[in-house]
């Protein structure tokens, strides 16, 4: 079973889900909706429908676990399966680091995983720039940590040239189509 967009506001609002989190789920998920359907028009089989799902959800746990009491990705799968959301729960546990990488795979998981590195709080940026973010609030001066970071956005360096060899914009274009589409507006407003 996947969730429609207002069944996902509705469990935002049940997990109490903090509306900075929240502001950062809905563009994470306005940035999946515009690849996933120009995929789809280049070919592609992207569940739109699921990878919107997962955009939304993929945060769900998030504001229960601040401050290191859980582990995200972890708890939002055990809220996704509670709810009977198989498919959500496998986006949402791999949002941070895909587990079954493989280059050529494109698939609504992938689309989000992507979406989620280009969207920084609510503001789409590049990759260059959610990576230092990353760096500089997860790596905390780790250097073991640093490299784990940098090992999963050269992943996802490589998922950017894969998604955008199918599209006929370039990644810096994101965000001005992301702001001309629109299509989530009026959810996000009923959300607030």
């Amino acid at each position: 079973m996947i969730p429609s967009v207002s069944q996902c506001t509705e469990l935002m609002g049940r997990y109490e889900m903090l509306a900075n989190i929240k502001d950062h789920s809905f563009m994470v998920a306005r940035v999946t909706a515009l690849l996933s359907r120009e995929l789809q028009r280049a070919g592609l089989a992207i569940d739109l429908e699921l990878a919107l799902a997962g955009a939304l959800l993929h945060d769900i746990a998030k504001s229960q676990c601040l401050g290191g009491r859980c582990h995200h990705t972890e708890v939002g799968v055990e809220i996704c399966l509670a709810h009977g959301f198989i498919q959500v729960a496998e986006i949402v546990g791999e949002h941070v680091v895909l587990g079954d990488y493989a280059p050529e795979k494109l698939s609504a998981k992938e689309v989000v995983y992507y979406a989620d590195k280009r969207v920084n709080h609510d503001r789409i940026v590049s990759l260059d720039e959610r990576l230092a973010y990353i760096l500089e609030r997860y790596g905390q001066g780790d250097a073991q940590r640093g490299e784990m970071i940098m090992e999963n956005f050269e992943k996802c360096l490589l998922m950017e040239k894969r998604i955008f060899s199918h599209l006929r914009f370039a990644p810096g274009q994101v965000a001005a189509r992301v702001e001309a589409a629109d299509e989530l507006a009026g959810a996000y407003a009923e959300s607030r």
